[in-house]
């Protein structure tokens, strides 16, 4: 039934779902505040001057992060999924996040001096684009780029750049290795204003450029053969992806850290309910996961208020069962 219904409903639909749940998230917090009260400030009304503090300074940029977040892993997600033709990929499954968390961890364990001066986010993209290097040039044969191959690059340097990180956070001190396993686990706990241009940008410029992508990975998932006889240049079409897949996933990860099963779940439940195809699929996967995410963070910080767990626990908690079934689907 969801198959059936055009974009222009389905889009409306979704966009206002969610809005919904970012007033809701805005309001709903260890300090509630009222309905009325919260759109009257988003809105620019008065309101209570500490609520409108907390609303504009603190919550506003958290669920805009989150909602950035969300749909830049999810469309993510998609393209590598049609990438390497393996319906169990996620933006981290090329050790991109692996990359991250040693920029991270590197600079929050030994200064930002080790890293050339460069502060976590920033050493977490380094890291996150040296990675992507580093598969890529292990993920070629011949001068081909190749799905298996690439897969099981990212396999060995996301484990390689595991120990690594593991080796960092044993020279941590106990407040250091607190900082690094809330980073590693994923959050959005310390969004700000400044943070929200250089995330959106990246996020609705590689997913507008995706999106017009659509047609070509459709040809993609049929096969190489198939997608060469349709006119697609395979090889540039795989590199062109797996740099702004890259570039995506990079920039999201360098500033809310490691949240993981994102970009596995969210196309899949999408691909399920609307259809395979990816003119239709990238869309409605980018605004699903910008909902999953607010909602995701919403219960991170309200679970055990006044307290906030990162983020990466309960998509844990949410994609692992989601993974584990989509295996025996896949085996059926």
């Amino acid at each position: 039934m969801l198959r059936r219904l055009p974009l222009s409903v389905c889009l409306p639909v979704l966009a206002a779902a969610l809005l919904a749940g970012m007033l809701l998230a805005v309001g709903v917090g260890s300090v509630t505040v009222p309905l009325a009260e919260t759109w009257d400030i988003v809105t620019g009304q008065a309101g209570d001057p500490v609520n409108t503090k907390i609303i504009l300074d603190y919550r506003i940029p958290r669920v805009l992060l989150a909602a950035l977040a969300g749909a830049g892993l999810s469309i993510a997600g998609a393209v590598l999924q049609a990438l390497v033709t393996n319906p169990l990929a996620d933006p981290y499954v090329l050790g991109i996040s692996s990359g991250a968390s040693v920029g991270a961890v590197l600079v929050m364990t030994m200064g930002s001096a080790v890293a050339g001066g460069l502060g976590v986010s920033s050493a977490a993209f380094a890291g996150a684009m040296l990675a992507s290097l580093i598969v890529f040039v292990l993920g070629q044969r011949q001068g081909r780029l190749t799905p298996t191959r690439l897969v099981l690059s990212g396999v060995a340097v996301g484990y390689v750049l595991l120990a690594a990180t593991s080796y960092l956070q044993l020279q941590a001190n106990p407040d250091e290795l607190r900082k690094v396993m809330f980073w590693m686990l994923g959050s959005v706990a310390g969004a700000q204003w400044d943070q929200l241009p250089a995330v959106a940008t990246a996020v609705t410029a590689c997913a507008l450029g995706l999106m017009l992508y659509g047609r070509r990975l459709n040809a993609l998932v049929t096969g190489e053969e198939s997608a060469t006889a349709l006119g697609l240049d395979v090889r540039r079409a795989r590199i062109g992806l797996l740099v702004v897949s890259s570039l995506l996933t990079g920039t999201v990860v360098a500033v809310v850290g490691g949240i993981g099963f994102v970009g596995l779940m969210i196309p899949h439940l999408v691909r399920l309910a609307f259809g395979t195809d990816h003119r239709r699929l990238l869309p409605v996967a980018t605004l699903v996961g910008a909902t999953y995410m607010v909602l995701v963070d919403l219960l991170s910080r309200t679970v055990d208020r006044p307290a906030e767990l990162p983020v990466g626990i309960f998509t844990a908690v949410f994609g692992a069962p989601f993974f584990i079934w989509l295996l025996r689907r896949e085996e059926a």
